[in-house]
C-alpha cells in the first residue's frame, strides 16, 4: 500500500477540511484536493461537540467562572498564520462553529463543491462522524475522499509474518525500518498548486472568532514559552536540530533542555510528521546518530499506538487492552477520593511527583518520564483506576492526543500492550534522586523546599522534624506528609494484581 490513494480524477471544485494538520505546506488532503481541483476551498470548524463537553467539566471544577483551556488558545493562534498563508496565495480559511457533521456537508452544498477532502482520523468516534459526513454528502452526489497524513504506517501496512497486527514495541519498530523508504518521508508538495486555491465568497470571509465568542476565557498561554503555527513549529525544530545529538543523553531529566517540545505541533499538525521522521532518520544515519535514532524511535511509537487502537477501537471506551485487567479491584471511597484530589493538585508528599503534577497544572506540558512516574505513582502507589489519570491528563495536556495518551496510561498501569510489567513499580524517591538529583526542577516548582539540602529534597520527611525547621520547613503547613509508605503500597499492588 502507498502512502495515500492514487487519484486519477479531476473536479472542478473541492473542499478541504482541516482537522488535525493546521499547515498549508506537506499536507496530503490539500495536496491533492489542489492537483484535482481547479478551484478549493479550506474549513475549519470548532466542534461543539468537542467544546461543550470541555465547558461542562470546567464549570462542575470551577463553577461560576470561565472556561479556559490553552488548547482553543493554541488553535486560534495557528488558524490565524494558516488564514494568512493561504490569503497570500488568494484563498482563505473558513472557520465555523457547530457540528461538523452537520456543517460540513452543509457548506459543501453552498460553495456547490464536487468532492470533500479530508485527512484519516484514528479515533473511533472521529470514524463515525466522518462516515455520516460520508453518507450526507453522497446523498447530495458529493464525494469524500481521505488520505493518510498523521502517521507514517497506518493501520495494517505493518502487520506480523502471521499476519496480525503487533501487540510489541521492539518488532514493530523493526517492520517499520525496514519497510520504510524514501517515498514514505517524501513531503507533498503544496506549494506547486497554491494557484488553484478558490477567494472566499463574501458571505464566508469573516474574522476568526475570539476566545470569548468561542465560550472559553483567556488562559495563560502566552505567558508560556509555546510558539504557535507552523513558524512556531519550525522555531522548536530548528532549536532541536542544534542539540538533537544529545538527546539520548538529556531526554530523561525535566530540569535540562532535552525535549524537542514538538508533540502539541504533532498534535494539531502544524507541522507534519514526514518533516520529523525524515530529519531524524537522516540525522540517524550519521556516525554520531545515537541521539536521532532515539528520537526516531519516540516517533515510531506514535504510530504503534495509533496503529494500536485502529485494531481496538474498545479501547476508547475505556477496556483494558489485556482484558483480564479489566476485573482488578481498584481503590474506592472517601480516602482513595481523597487520594486523587491530592495526586491532581500535587500535594501527595512525594516532592517530585508533586512538582510534575504542578507542572502540568500550570503549564499543559509534562515531561515524558515525569508522565511515566506520576502514572505510576497513581496506580500502583495510590491504588486509583488508571482512567481516572488518563481522564485527567485529557483535560491537561496541551499535547493530548487520545492514542498516545491511552497507551502511556496502560503502559504504566500494566493493562497495556507491551507494557511495563505488574511488578515493575517506579519507586518515586529513587526516580527523583536518579533523574533530578540536585533538585533544579522540584526547586523550580515547589520553592519552600529549595532551602533543603539535595540529600533530604527528594524525600522531605527523613529529615525529621528539628532538621526541617532549620530549613524553615514543616510538613503540614509549608509541604504534606507522605499520604502513602511506599513499600506498603507495593505489596498492595501485587496482591491487586493477584500475584
Amino acid at each position: 500500500m502507498t502512502r495515500a490513494r492514487r487519484l486519477n480524477d479531476t473536479f472542478d471544485t473541492g473542499l478541504v477540511w482541516l482537522r488535525r494538520d493546521l499547515r498549508s505546506t506537506d499536507n496530503a488532503a490539500l495536496y491533492y484536493a489542489l492537483k484535482h481541483c481547479e478551484r478549493v476551498w479550506c474549513v475549519f470548524v470548532f466542534d461543539t461537540t468537542i467544546l461543550q463537553p470541555l465547558i461542562d467539566k470546567w464549570q462542575v471544577r470551577h463553577p461560576g467562572t470561565q472556561a479556559q483551556d490553552r488548547r482553543i488558545e493554541f488553535i486560534l493562534a495557528s488558524l490565524r498564520e494558516l488564514d494568512d498563508a493561504l490569503r497570500a496565495h488568494g484563498g482563505g480559511l473558513i472557520v465555523l462553529y457547530g457540528d461538523p457533521a452537520a456543517l460540513v456537508p452543509k457548506l459543501a452544498n453552498e460553495l456547490r463543491v464536487d468532492v470533500v477532502f479530508a485527512n484519516h482520523d484514528y479515533e473511533p468516534a472521529a470514524m463515525e462522524r466522518d462516515e455520516t459526513v460520508r453518507e450526507r454528502l453522497a446523498e447530495a452526489g458529493r464525494q469524500w475522499l481521505t488520505f493518510k497524513d498523521q502517521v507514517i504506517f497506518e493501520r495494517a501496512e505493518l502487520l506480523t509474518g502471521q499476519n496480525k497486527p503487533f501487540t510489541v514495541f521492539t518488532p514493530y519498530k523493526n517492520a517499520w525500518l525496514k519497510q520504510l523508504t524514501s517515498f514514505d518521508l517524501e513531503p507533498y508538495s503544496v506549494e506547486s498548486y497554491m494557484s488553484h486555491l478558490a477567494a472566499l465568497p463574501p458571505k464566508l470571509d469573516r474574522q476568526l472568532p475570539t476566545v470569548h465568542q468561542l465560550g472559553f476565557a483567556p488562559g495563560n498561554l502566552a505567558e508560556l514559552d509555546l510558539p504557535t503555527g507552523m513558524s512556531g513549529a519550525q522555531h522548536l525544530l530548528d532549536d532541536f536540530v542544534t542539540r538533537i545529538d544529545r538527546y539520548a543523553e538529556r531526554r530523561d531529566f525535566p530540569a535540562a533542555k532535552g525535549p524537542s517540545y514538538l508533540s502539541v505541533h504533532l498534535r494539531f499538525g502544524t507541522i507534519s510528521i514526514r518533516t520529523l521522521a525524515r530529519f531524524a532518520h537522516e540525522m540517524s544515519l550519521q556516525p554520531d546518530g545515537s541521539g536521532s535514532a532515539t528520537w526516531l524511535s519516540e516517533l515510531i511509537w506514535r504510530d504503534f499506538y495509533f496503529m494500536i487502537l485502529s485494531h481496538h477501537p474498545r479501547l476508547a471506551s475505556g477496556a483494558s487492552f489485556k482484558e483480564e485487567y479489566d476485573q482488578l479491584r481498584w481503590e474506592q471511597g472517601p480516602e482513595a477520593d481523597e487520594a486523587f484530589a491530592a495526586w491532581c493538585e500535587g500535594r501527595t508528599g512525594y516532592p517530585l511527583i508533586d512538582a510534575a503534577m504542578l507542572q502540568l497544572n500550570r503549564t499543559g506540558y509534562m515531561h515524558n518520564r515525569l508522565r511515566m512516574v506520576t502514572a505510576s505513582f497513581l496506580v500502583k502507589d495510590l491504588g486509583v483506576d488508571w482512567r481516572l489519570g488518563e481522564r485527567y491528563f485529557a483535560n491537561q495536556l496541551n499535547d493530548f492526543d487520545f492514542a498516545a495518551n491511552n497507551g502511556g496510561w496502560q503502559w504504566a498501569a500494566s493493562t497495556g500492550c507491551d507494557a511495563q510489567p505488574y511488578f515493575r513499580i517506579f519507586n518515586p524517591v529513587t526516580q527523583s534522586e536518579k533523574f533530578d538529583a540536585e533538585g533544579r526542577f522540584i526547586k523550580r516548582y515547589l520553592p519552600q523546599l529549595a532551602k533543603l539540602p539535595v540529600r533530604w529534597i527528594h524525600a522531605p520527611w527523613l529529615a525529621g522534624v528539628e532538621r526541617l525547621a532549620e530549613f524553615g520547613v514543616v510538613l503540614g503547613r509549608d509541604y504534606p506528609a507522605p499520604i502513602v509508605d511506599h513499600a506498603q503500597a507495593r505489596a498492595r499492588t501485587l496482591a491487586r494484581f493477584g500475584k
